[in-house]
């Protein structure tokens, strides 16, 4: 049975790879660095990376050292990535000031 994506939420907030910042998920720098290094395997690897979900797998799979299976990993993918897309937008993260 899928995980839900609360559970998968909390999963993620207990393992230190989300917080939950004025009800907002936001990726931790365990999370940031663990982008980091996916994003520059795969550099290394000459991939067309265009699709955010194949450095979010990557990210988890080592974050989680290959403990997942496989519909776990995806619940935690589809969880991440909406998360993931607010962070690549910095609009997301501004304050509106007054009118």
């Amino acid at each position: 049975m899928p995980e839900p994506v609360g559970s998968a939420l909390r999963r993620l907030e207990a393992d230190g790879l989300v917080s939950l910042e004025s009800g907002a998920a936001r990726t931790t720098r365990r999370f940031q660095s663990a982008m980091a290094r996916a994003a520059a395997h795969l550099f290394a690897l000459g991939t067309d990376c265009t699709d955010l979900r194949v450095p979010i797998a990557c990210a988890l799979l080592q974050s989680y050292e290959g403990s997942l299976s496989d519909e776990q990993l995806a619940d935690l993918i589809e969880t991440m990535l909406p998360i993931e897309l607010a962070e690549l937008d910095p609009r997301a993260h501004l304050q509106r000031g007054p009118d």
